[in-house]
């Protein structure tokens, strides 16, 4: 097998995919594609176990949350070919209300702890996941604090007038 490039990559997936696979882009070389929530295992297997693809390698997985789409939640999946030093990144949007997404612990058991903070920041549900409950914040917390849909600053700051700053 030679070099990966990002178009043998998109051949593959276009070839067994076909339009499940979105290519979004390549910024900064980093071929970007997106797929459904019901074939995002199937693509990830693909990908990790394909003799020619092999990224073997979960780096991150991780939620962006897009308030004014209509899929105002997406997850990030980054994988690594440890054995190119190649990289890819996958996006799965999912709908505002109770965002799911199945689990990619059944292939990564280190997809445990991510799926875990991004549940705990984002409020996406993985199913079938075999602990998701909250890691870094308080059990009782009752929002996602990385959704932007809450304000930045307490709207009743005093310290923050334009007075104390000369305007």
């Amino acid at each position: 097998m030679d070099k990966l490039t990002n178009q043998y990559i998109i051949e593959r997936l276009k070839g067994k995919f076909g339009e499940d696979v979105e290519i979004l882009g390549e910024p900064h070389g980093l071929l970007t594609i997106s797929t459904s929530k019901t074939r995002i295992i199937e693509l990830l297997d693909y990908l990790k176990n394909d003799e020619n693809l092999r990224f073997n390698y979960l780096t991150d997985i991780t939620g962006v949350h897009y308030p004014e789409q209509e899929k105002s939640f997406a997850v990030v999946y980054h994988l690594h070919n440890l054995f190119q030093n190649f990289r890819i990144r996958i996006k799965v949007f999912l709908e505002k209300e109770n965002p799911s997404i199945p689990t990619a612990t059944t292939l990564w058991k280190g997809a445990n702890w991510m799926e875990r903070e991004t549940y705990d920041f984002f409020g996406i549900v993985f199913d079938g996941h075999p602990d998701l409950r909250r890691i870094l914040n308080m059990e009782d917390l009752d929002v996602f604090p990385m959704r932007k849909e809450y304000p930045l600053e307490d709207p009743n700051r005093v310290d923050k007038k334009d007075f104390y700053f000369g305007r």
